[in-house]
């Protein structure tokens, strides 16, 4: 089962990131990793360049206040949590960011969502690490609720059609069932389907017979769900889950879901059918996260090489 060691907070060092403080120390704290947080800001013009040294201090400063007063609201010792603190400018934060991951083996990456509750797209760097960052990406919205209450869900494709998604499914699950152990114990695992046929069927020119056409949708719904439970088996996970098995396209369902259930974080893949190295992640993957309200643990499938360098 993967376990996280080597943990990456990505901070401006002035906005209020006590929400994305609390999951990155917490996460830190429960899995015994080392945490690094890394404060990017623009890079200051070189009438103002002999402040850089003054600047860069005053934010390692204002994070460390942060860090102080988010360890003591989550009873933890400043000695069980003692981040790395690093400042640098630059003005493709992003790539700055996938950098320290390729040369430094970073293994996780959280970042503030730095939304009020009730917003939901996100920022062009939060895509752009969800699209390149080779690690798993993990954007901290609000979270209500104690550890142990927090709600856990998983968002996984029972009808994938290839290896590199089968195994995506599989890393999904154990890594959610890993996370869901140590929040609620509960795991709420959500699989979309759909039969796209139903409409065609209803043409007056093809005109297929009602009975027909439940059956036929009966037996899609009993495949979908079989090949869950398939990957659910594979993957050997065990404990408490709630399945979903919603009809419809994913971007449309899975939202209600997060929304009905009171969900706080969705563990999903980046997966896109163009697959192997270097793909864009689907406009499924990317309607989803932009229409949820909750933290995202966004992974990516084996294989997948980032178009940025380390140098």
């Amino acid at each position: 089962m993967r376990r996280f060691e080597n943990l990456l907070f990505i901070s401006d060092g002035v906005q209020d990131e006590s929400d994305g403080l609390k999951q990155a120390l917490s996460l830190s704290n429960n899995h015994h990793c080392n945490l690094t947080v890394l404060i990017i800001y623009p890079e200051l013009p070189e009438t103002l360049g002999s402040y850089q040294a003054n600047w860069e201090q005053a934010l390692i400063e204002s994070t460390k206040l942060q860090i102080a007063q988010t360890t003591s609201a989550l009873s933890l010792s400043e000695q069980s949590v003692m981040p790395v603190i690093l400042a640098e400018s630059s003005k493709t934060p992003s790539t700055l960011v996938i950098q320290h991951v390729l040369r430094d083996s970073y293994d996780l990456v959280l970042k503030s969502a730095n939304f009020n509750q009730s917003e939901t797209g996100l920022k062009a760097i939060d895509m752009e690490l969800l699209r390149q960052c080779p690690c798993p990406v993990w954007l901290c919205r609000p979270i209500t609720h104690a550890q142990k209450k927090v709600h856990v869900a998983v968002a996984i494709d029972a009808e994938n059609d290839s290896r590199e998604e089968t195994d995506l499914d599989l890393m999904l699950l154990q890594l959610s069932r890993s996370l869901a152990d140590s929040c609620d114990g509960s795991l709420n695992i959500i699989s979309c389907w759909d039969f796209p046929y139903e409409e065609i069927a209803g043409n007056p020119f093809i005109h297929v017979p009602e009975q027909e056409l439940q059956q036929s949708i009966k037996e899609a719904e009993q495949k979908h769900i079989n090949g869950l439970k398939a990957l659910i088996t594979l993957s050997g996970i065990g404990g408490p889950v709630k399945e979903f098995h919603p009809k419809g396209l994913p971007q449309k369902c899975i939202p209600g879901i997060i929304e009905s259930e009171g969900i706080e974080l969705l563990i999903m893949g980046t997966v896109a059918r163009s697959g192997i190295p270097g793909f864009i992640m689907g406009n499924t993957a990317e309607d989803i996260i932009q229409n949820t309200k909750c933290s995202i643990l966004a992974l990516k499938p084996k294989g997948f090489v980032t178009d940025v360098k380390a140098y």
